[in-house]
């Protein structure tokens, strides 16, 4: 019975990061909230007893595109719209 609810609540959690994901106004607060998405995916990966395809989710999912997310909402916010170096001809 407790493994239903646990099971239950876990999907509620998810429907709510991700049309709080869909909803947010903030884009760094999107980002946080898909990170907090990709990690419960992961825990409901661990659920259904597939642990690598849960360490796949936790390491990609949330931590690698996470931060790539974070970095392009700190470049957006600093303005950074063309690159001041490099191959410009």
């Amino acid at each position: 019975m407790t493994a239903w609810l646990l099971d239950g609540l876990l999907a509620g959690m998810l429907v709510v990061t991700a049309v709080s994901v869909l909803v947010s106004q903030s884009l760094f607060r999107a980002v946080v909230m898909f990170i907090a998405f990709g990690m419960l995916m992961a825990l409901a990966w661990m659920r259904l007893q597939a642990p690598d395809i849960a360490l796949a989710e936790a390491a990609i999912g949330a931590g690698l595109t996470g931060v790539l997310l974070l970095d392009a909402v700190a470049h957006f916010r600093r303005g950074g719209g063309t690159d001041s170096g490099g191959d410009q001809g």
